[in-house]
């Protein structure tokens, strides 16, 4: 996760932390690899979609496999090939996946 990625803290006292530390950051005080243990840190990591999961969401959202493809711009085979748990959906993939789920097809359209 880089400094200018938003997610969402543990708590209002790590999220105070995190924008203290991503201000430092910006002003040259708190190198890379530094602000990245305060993202390991103060940042929930972002949710694992397995099948079931993804199976959930687009039932949630009324989406059929080609339009959660088309939203998350992605082939439609790679969709079916997650429900049918013979892959998983990589890392940028699941971070829309949690998008998704956590704002709605609003934050995707």
């Amino acid at each position: 996760m880089t400094t200018t990625q938003k997610a969402k803290a543990h708590s209002p006292i790590m999220e105070a932390v995190h924008d203290a530390a991503t201000d430092l950051h910006r002003l040259g005080f708190i190198d890379q690899r530094k602000m990245r243990k305060y993202d390991a840190l103060c940042l929930e990591p972002v949710t694992e979609f397995d099948a079931e999961k993804i199976r959930l969401l687009r039932d949630r959202y009324q989406l059929s496999q080609s339009v959660l493809a088309s939203l998350m711009n992605t082939s439609l085979s790679a969709v079916r090939q997650w429900e049918a748990g013979n892959k998983r959906p990589g890392g940028p993939s699941q971070k829309l996946l949690s998008i998704l789920d956590r704002k709605g097809i609003e934050a995707l359209v």
